[in-house]
């Protein structure tokens, strides 16, 4: 597209450019970021630019129907290729109400599930989180489906899930592995976990191992035995999703648990103490001195 990128030290890279040009981009993977990126890009650049082999998540969806209403020329959301005509005269100030976070949801249906707990989630898409709803119903949690809020009962003794692979939409999110590996861990039964989109995604099974969790990994798969209680532990959000699902854990694990470096947690989840505190988990946020 004309820019001109440049590796620096220290972790920053430096990007600059006079003007953008459309182009045809060809994603070796259908990368969510990767999309959204090009598509914001394009908005901007001087003609056409095509996005194929485009990520399909439905927040590819709401940014096109947000640049949209902005007066952007943006097409084919949702397929594999997307189509961009660059014309930032047309911008104007819009108001959007972004989709409701669909891993934010599938977070707490987990709860539900881990803890043989029972959540009313509103304010939802199902067809978002369709591949979470199979996995939990598979497990032995009851679900019913209402037009946008879901009902979720947990089961007193879960089931294993035989295998389950991460793959971009509408298949298993990879920002639920963890999660997953979390509830896997206390259900009856041997799960396999295939992390098949990003390497080194499992910081967080050092951490459920000294809860007590039985997880064996080799490359990118975890085979996950599930052990009747975990035990309260200190133990450290090594990313976003890992800090939820130690979250979890905790609220399954018998005795006090103490998630430290919660910031990771906070990118991703607004209060989540809070939210959790008013459905009777007994967990609060510690402020360090």
């Amino acid at each position: 597209m004309g820019a001109k990128i440049q590796d620096a030290q220290r972790g920053f890279i430096y990007a600059e450019a006079d003007k953008l040009k459309g182009c045809e981009i060809h994603l070796d993977y259908p990368s969510v970021g990767a999309t959204e990126n090009i598509m914001l890009a394009g908005v901007f650049a001087d003609g056409e630019t095509y996005v194929r082999n485009a990520a399909k998540e439905p927040e590819i969806i709401d940014l096109q129907n947000f640049l949209i209403s902005m007066g952007a020329n943006v097409s084919g959301a949702g397929t594999s290729i997307v189509r961009i005509v660059g014309d930032t005269a047309k911008l104007r100030d819009v108001e959007h109400n972004v989709i409701p976070d669909r891993i934010v949801a599938g977070t707490y249906m987990i709860a539900s599930a881990i803890t043989g707990g029972e959540i009313l989630l509103k304010n939802i898409v199902p067809e978002h989180i369709s591949s979470i709803v199979s996995l939990l119903r598979e497990s032995g949690c009851r679900i019913s489906v209402k037009r946008n809020s879901m009902y979720i009962v947990g089961n007193t003794r879960p089931r294993a899930i035989d295998i389950i692979r991460t793959l971009p939409y509408p298949g298993f999110p990879t920002d639920m592995q963890a999660q997953m590996v979390a509830y896997l861990s206390v259900v009856r039964g041997t799960s396999i976990v295939v992390e098949t989109v990003f390497e080194n995604r499992y910081k967080h099974v050092d951490e459920l191992l000294r809860m007590g969790a039985n997880i064996n990994l080799e490359g990118r798969l975890a085979v996950v035995k599930g052990v009747r209680k975990l035990t309260g532990a200190n133990v450290f959000a090594r990313d976003l999703r890992g800090g939820a699902a130690l979250v979890l854990a905790g609220l399954a694990a018998e005795g006090e648990s103490i998630i430290n470096c919660p910031w990771h947690i906070d990118r991703g989840y607004e209060n989540i103490e809070v939210k959790l505190e008013k459905v009777g988990a007994l967990i609060k946020r510690i402020e360090d001195n």
